[in-house]
């Protein structure tokens, strides 16, 4: 694979907002992940660029979301909303009213955009977005931190312009806004990777998802057990979406890349290294499509800030130089707890979890090769 053309996009404008200090998202991320990507110098060179984002127009928002929604938003972010405004979402625990929260979502949203119109120029081949990735937003609800479904609006302009679209969620918990925002449609198909939604937010996902209509069997569910480890997730992800997406063969893969399945994360449950992600992201520069990538969730904000840091490094082609990244980690990460780099270490696993993990996650993958689109 030959190094692309990818566009980082990020402003410092973003660093103006904030959800509450007691709320687990932390809007800081994207900022680290700028920071060390620039010490590295990979936002600079022959392929690399970074792009300012363009706050999303209010007409481009009203594809996805309805305008009664949208003032609710605005208006909560002044600091007044009501039962109305709650019975949407608007002022719960996972999505608490904070000042410019619509302007954060306005721009958030339009970075995730700004990407899209330059995969469709041809002025990017691989953009990266950390700062996007809301995919619980619907409609007129918002829910899991999400207010505004960027990815959901990208894989709609997309769509609008004839292209055939591959949205993969990789997120802990369901990219349950685009699912089902695209589930009586066959031009964008879902494939969503998530920890069970018996044992997690929002409690859908099960492989029994399968779309309707014409979107029956593109929408493509994969539910992991509690404990799900590196090799048994890239099993998975080989055996399923491998075929379907080059069965699909999509003009263009949306992917959203929260970080919420690594080990650690205080608020899921799966094992992930940022290594997984690596071997996703090589599977899916192998097929020689155009990417637009997000970030999403991840609340241990090292390991999230390191996974996406490494991310970029792959999209950019310089993580195969191995010393770009081999031996750095701790210095940049201005940490000593681990000197390998950008990479996790391999994590152990015992064989009581091989035990609980492996039956669980070869009936999904039977199971979600009964279900999807080609069948």
């Amino acid at each position: 694979m030959g190094a692309k053309k990818a566009a980082f996009i990020y402003s410092t404008e973003l660093e103006k907002y904030s959800y509450p200090a007691d709320c687990p998202f932390n809007t800081s991320r994207a900022g680290q992940v700028r920071k060390i990507l620039n010490s590295m110098a990979l936002l600079s060179g022959d392929n690399s660029s970074e792009v300012t984002p363009v706050p999303a127009e209010r007409v481009v928002l009203k594809k996805f979301h309805s305008a009664r929604y949208l003032h609710a938003l605005k208006t909560a972010a002044k600091g007044h909303w009501d039962t109305e405004a709650l019975n949407m979402g608007i002022g719960t625990l996972d999505c608490p009213v904070f000042a410019g929260m619509y302007d954060y979502g306005v721009l958030a949203t339009g970075g995730t955009l700004t990407g899209a119109k330059m995969i469709l120029s041809g002025s990017a081949e691989v953009v990266f977005n950390p700062s996007g990735g809301f995919h619980h937003a619907g409609p007129e609800r918002a829910s899991g931190f999400c207010y505004i479904n960027d990815v959901a609006l990208a894989c709609m302009i997309l769509a609008e312009e004839g292209k055939r679209v591959l949205y993969l969620d990789v997120d802990v918990h369901h990219g349950d806004g685009v699912a089902y925002g695209f589930y009586d449609r066959s031009d964008v198909m879902t494939i969503s990777f998530h920890e069970s939604p018996e044992t997690l937010f929002p409690g859908t996902g099960f492989v029994e998802e399968i779309g309707k209509g014409e979107g029956k069997g593109y929408c493509v569910n994969i539910p992991l057990p509690v404990g799900t480890y590196d090799e048994v997730y890239i099993k998975a992800f080989e055996a399923i979406a491998l075929p379907l997406i080059g069965a699909y063969n999509p003009d263009v893969i949306v992917f959203e890349l929260g970080a919420d399945a690594l080990a650690g994360d205080p608020l899921a449950h799966l094992c992930l290294t940022n290594n997984a992600y690596a071997e996703v992201i090589r599977h899916l520069l192998s097929f020689d499509k155009p990417i637009v990538a997000t970030g999403g969730g991840g609340y241990n904000i090292e390991n999230t800030v390191r996974a996406w840091a490494l991310a970029w490094s792959i999209f950019a082609g310089a993580e195969s130089d191995h010393e770009m990244h081999h031996g750095v980690g701790g210095v940049m990460l201005e940490s000593t707890d681990w000197q390998g780099g950008l990479r996790d270490r391999a994590l152990a696993v015992s064989q009581t979890q091989r035990e609980m993990v492996v039956p669980a996650v070869e009936a999904t993958i039977e199971a979600g090769l009964g279900k999807n689109f080609s069948t």
